[in-house]
């Protein structure tokens, strides 16, 4: 019987996702934190070697990048990319896999993305025969973190030689049943601005208010006031989201503190708003704080702007992922509010960022990313290699 290329890699991926589970564990056991993936690109450069892929190293320090041609490799070019970087979290779940490292931990899927990629990646070239094109991989550093590895990757080169016509990537998604895999054209996610903020009064004991200046109360009064930038100054068509995680105000029962410092983010997906809000931001706050007698440094760090999936490049592989997996399979997906570095890839060409479900009830795999306790039902990874590889050949084919 004569089998299609789509039915040839379905075949393949069923056949190799026991190694791509194994990857998957072996880099979930062993995470490292945003820039510090030193271990993590060496366990990759083998992986690719050992599939008969040389990669160039040392992009972005700890990142990587490779190439699979296919029959006239200079006719088109597609990129697929994966990020490796772990976070800062104890891990809580008893799996054979946990982590060895205390603090650190895969909690946000990147060992899936990676896993996913390398199994895409021996998919690809174990068929580099039948397509027409080149493959660029590219295992992708720090992106948790601010300025993002993807701006590291691009300033050094990783989108050149060749430079692609467009970019895919995946993401787990806990929300989603294992088996499904989400699309959305268009805005998806947001811009991300970390927000850091010092109010300083005057210190004193807690019983003689009329001897001090109090910065608490100041702090209470700016992240209050700070929430009618969200709710009363942006259009409501622009979604908006201000949220303070980090308030430390080192004083005690009977002790008001000198200062107090606050921690926040603010995402939106407009950036003529981003920067309005800004401004508004940081005078609403100095006012505040001046007002009652106070003073407030405002610092806001830029970060990551919003992502926007092509259009018709999404289109294509949302049709594609249909093909692969079945209608009933494939949703679209609302706006989120998350954030992704993926997006400076998408300032540079067409790009597509989708979703793999994560999820089984039945197993209670239900957790969130950022968790302690997140987890993956590992046979989604099957799709994640699986379906990497046939959107990389349906774009190489598109014209």
């Amino acid at each position: 019987m004569e089998y299609s290329l789509k039915e040839k890699l379905q075949q393949m991926a069923t056949a190799i996702a026991p190694q791509v589970v194994a990857a998957r564990r072996q880099i979930h056991a062993n995470p490292e934190l945003s820039f510090q993936e030193f271990e993590t690109a060496k366990f990759i450069a083998n992986y690719l070697r050992q599939i008969g892929i040389e990669p160039q190293e040392g992009v972005a320090n700890t990142g990587l990048v490779a190439l699979i041609k296919g029959r006239n490799p200079d006719s088109r070019v597609v990129a697929l990319r994966a990020d490796m970087d772990a976070l800062p979290i104890v891990e809580a779940n008893d799996v054979p896999y946990k982590s060895t490292k205390e603090g650190v931990m895969h909690a946000c899927g990147h060992d899936a993305h990676t896993a996913s990629l390398l199994g895409a990646a021996q998919l690809l070239f174990a068929h580099k025969d039948e397509f027409e094109g080149t493959v660029k991989l590219i295992f992708q550093p720090g992106e948790e973190v601010i300025p993002g590895g993807a701006s590291l990757m691009i300033k050094d080169g990783a989108l050149e030689n060749p430079s692609p016509n467009s970019i895919i990537g995946q993401h787990v998604m806990p929300m989603l049943p294992a088996g499904m895999v989400g699309f959305r054209e268009g805005l998806y996610m947001a811009s991300t601005d970390e927000i850091y903020v010092t109010v300083r009064g005057k210190g004193g004991h807690g019983a003689m208010p009329e001897m001090f200046i109090d910065p608490v109360l100041i702090s209470s009064h700016i992240i209050v006031a700070l929430q009618q930038v969200v709710s009363r100054m942006a259009n409501p068509r622009i979604p908006s989201v201000l949220s303070f995680g980090k308030v430390i105000a080192n004083g005690a029962t009977n002790v008001i503190p000198n200062e107090v410092k606050l921690e926040g983010t603010f995402r939106t997906l407009d950036e003529k708003w981003r920067g309005e809000a800004h401004a508004r931001m940081k005078k609403l706050a100095e006012g505040i704080a001046e007002s009652m007698g106070g003073s407030c440094e405002f610092t806001i760090m830029h970060g990551y702007p919003f992502l926007k999936n092509a259009p018709e490049l999404t289109q294509r592989m949302r049709s594609a992922a249909v093909e692969y997996l079945g209608e009933e399979k494939v949703v679209d997906l609302d706006i989120w509010m998350a954030a992704e570095d993926f997006s400076y890839y998408t300032q540079q060409m067409d790009g597509c960022f989708y979703r793999l479900g994560t999820r089984n009830e039945t197993r209670g795999i239900t957790s969130g990313v950022h968790t302690p306790t997140f987890d993956i039902d590992e046979a989604a990874l099957e799709i994640g290699a699986g379906l990497m590889a046939w959107l990389a050949v349906t774009e190489l084919s598109s014209k």
